[in-house]
C-alpha cells in the first residue's frame, strides 16, 4: 500500500508538472496545479484500491492518472477571449 501511494504521488508529481510546462498560459498558478495533481492522483490511487480490492499495481497507477488527469482538467481555463454579443445583436 505504501508503493502504491508513493507511486501514485510521483506519477501525479510528474503529470502536473507536464501540464504545468505545456499548457502555463491555460492554468493558474503552479503553486496550486502541482498540489492539485498530487492529491488527485491519491484519491484516484485509493478509489481504485478501495473499490476494486486491487492487488495489481498497474490498475491502482491507472486509476491514479485517471483521477489526476480529470482533476487538472478542471483547472484549466479557455485559450482566448471569451466573445460577448451585445444585448442589440
Amino acid at each position: 500500500m505504501l508503493l502504491e501511494a508513493l507511486s501514485s504521488a510521483i506519477l501525479g508529481l510528474a503529470l502536473a508538472w507536464v501540464a504545468a510546462r505545456r499548457l502555463p498560459h491555460r492554468l493558474p498558478a503552479r503553486a496550486l496545479v502541482l498540489p492539485t495533481g498530487v492529491a488527485g492522483a491519491l484519491f484516484g490511487a485509493f478509489l481504485i484500491h478501495t473499490a476494486l480490492d486491487a492487488g495489481n499495481m498497474v490498475t491502482v497507477l491507472l486509476g491514479a492518472v485517471i483521477v489526476s488527469v480529470a482533476s487538472l482538467s478542471l483547472l484549466l481555463r479557455p485559450a482566448g477571449r471569451l466573445r460577448r454579443r451585445s444585448a442589440t445583436a
